[in-house]
């Protein structure tokens, strides 16, 4: 099949697995899988390969970045050392356990090692499953856990492919030369991308270009991955380290413009790549189970099971003796501060989602050795590994909704009263420089009065939401959130005349386009905000 239409038939696969999913309440990526597998009846559709190289260049450094970006580095930094363990020798011990069952059910160990470390790894994107059912806390370290654990993965995927394909030799020394190589190099390249990119797009936005700094956005994961994978280092860590290091500065670099349209290009981006690697699973894992054998398929099936069943096995345990380990060797009272309670420690055990990631390196298995021969047991290894992530998803997201409610998890609060202490700080920061900003300008006095005004009713509705219960208080808030629904409600007959007017050729398409762009900034800023996870 031609690349166009393979484009359009990825869209079209996209389009209605998301719409199947709202309507019947299941997690897209299922849908998403399930829509690959009936692609793969197609006659066109069957001899469809990607490079395995394109796969990791291209897809894992736009999903790991935004992930980087978006993850609180105040939360890795507070629960630095159990993010560190379930990152690094959580992933190495969850990929043995999974290497010796595959092994034992008649994997060799090559492919056996593959497939351990290709499911080794959670994914930072499937976290938003669970996001509305745990406190911040919990959802930081799982998205920090599956940031750091991806760059071990990779390490132990590296090494498994190379060893089964022939240019890998093991070796105490040269495996330990490897791992230092690969983290110390990975995090060296990403803090140096990460320092020529902040100068990179201070010198951008001089020029007042929105679309030159998103351009510049875009190229700083890529290029972080493709020069540590030059130097033979974790091009995952140096995207990684480099998101962490942009999510700091990011803030204070670009302008406005420029953020919306960052916004919106990662979220559809990172929307349509995670269905583009669902829906390309789904159709190999289709081509796989051709390639089986009856008694192959039957094996591969028990694989997952066994698999899927080791994860949460393993993950249970180690989070378990690791925080007892922890506790025996530190007594100290700030520790304790940061114990969580055992049903926590549940939620998070059952939290270990698979995803994207491991769908990418899957599908990056070559498909020969070095020899020239075929890469044995690529087909089971894809097929397990779309298995694994189906069940992860689909079980542990049915369980973990009644687990969470069992565990009586406190209610979030953290994130409510920092959003109130932000907007409470800024109007303040405003209305205290109001006076000077005002005589610098020129301002007339009575716009600038009316502006104070407004900023002072705006600041006692926030501090009014703060204390709701008071008859005042309660009454303050109700007419704010009236006032909000009223002028959104008049924005749409805004927008309806002047599309009348553009109708009846008194304006534009051009105008309509520009009063337009206009109304909707003041929508979004009127809008109700998501609750942040």
């Amino acid at each position: 099949m031609a690349a166009l239409e393979f484009v359009v038939v990825l869209g079209c696969a996209l389009l209605v697995s998301g719409a199947l999913a709202h309507r019947l309440k299941v997690a897209a990526p299922v849908v998403q899988l399930a829509a690959g597998v009936l692609l793969g009846f197609v006659p066109a559709l069957r001899g469809t390969e990607l490079p395995p190289e394109v796969l990791l260049l291209v897809f894992l450094p736009v999903l790991l970045y935004w992930e980087s970006v978006t993850t609180s580095l105040r939360g890795i930094r507070r629960d630095l050392r159990g993010i560190v363990l379930t990152g690094t020798l959580l992933v190495v011990v969850t990929a043995w356990a999974v290497a010796a069952l595959a092994h034992a059910l008649g994997l060799p160990w090559g492919p056996a090692w593959v497939l351990g470390a290709a499911v080794a790894p959670t994914d930072a994107t499937a976290v938003g499953v669970v996001s509305r059912l745990l406190p911040r806390r919990n959802v930081t370290l799982l998205r920090a856990e599956s940031l750091i654990n991806d760059g071990t993965a990779l390490v132990v995927y590296s090494l498994a492919v190379g060893v089964t394909a022939g240019s890998e030799h093991l070796g105490t020394a040269h495996v330990s030369g490897l791992v230092v190589l690969s983290y110390g190099g990975g995090i060296a390249v990403g803090v140096l991308v990460a320092w020529l990119g902040i100068r990179l797009r201070r010198l951008v936005r001089g020029l007042g270009e929105p679309m030159l700094d998103n351009l510049t956005i875009i190229l700083i994961p890529f290029s972080a991955y493709l020069l540590a994978e030059r130097a033979e280092a974790s091009g995952v860590l140096a995207v990684v380290v480099c998101g962490l290091i942009m999510s700091q500065a990011g803030p204070s670099l670009g302008g406005a413009e420029a953020r919306r349209q960052t916004t919106a290009f990662w979220s559809l981006a990172m929307y349509l790549l995670n269905g583009v690697l669902f829906v390309l699973v789904g159709l190999e894992a289709q081509a796989a189970v051709r390639g089986l054998s009856g008694t192959a398929l039957t094996t591969a099936l028990l694989t997952v099971a066994a698999a899927s069943c080791a994860l949460v096995v393993v993950r249970f345990l180690f989070l378990f003796a690791a925080v007892y380990t922890i506790r025996a060797l530190d007594r100290r009272p700030r520790q304790r501060e940061r114990r969580m309670g055992h049903r926590a420690r549940v939620v998070s055990a059952l939290a270990g989602f698979r995803g994207a990631v491991s769908l990418a390196l899957a599908l990056s298995v070559p498909y020969t050795l070095d020899s020239g021969g075929p890469f044995p047991d690529r087909d089971t290894i894809v097929f397990v590994t779309a298995g694994v992530v189906v069940t992860t998803l689909v079980v542990q997201a049915l369980i973990l909704p009644s687990v969470a409610r069992w565990a009586r998890l406190p209610h979030d609060t953290d994130t409510e009263r920092e959003l109130a202490l932000a907007r409470t700080t800024a109007s303040r920061a405003a209305l205290d420089a109001l006076p000077a900003v005002a005589a610098d300008l020129g301002t007339d006095p009575e716009v600038a009065e009316r502006l104070r005004a407004t900023y002072e009713i705006h600041l006692h509705t926030l501090r009014a939401a703060e204390t709701v219960d008071t008859p005042d208080a309660d009454t303050l808030v109700r007419h704010h959130e009236q006032e909000t629904a009223l002028r959104l409600a008049l924005l749409e007959h805004k927008r309806s005349a002047v599309i009348g007017l553009r109708d009846a050729r008194h304006i534009d398409d051009a105008v309509l386009q520009s009063v337009q762009a206009q109304l909707d900034v003041e929508e979004v800023r009127l809008a109700p905000t998501a609750e942040p996870e």
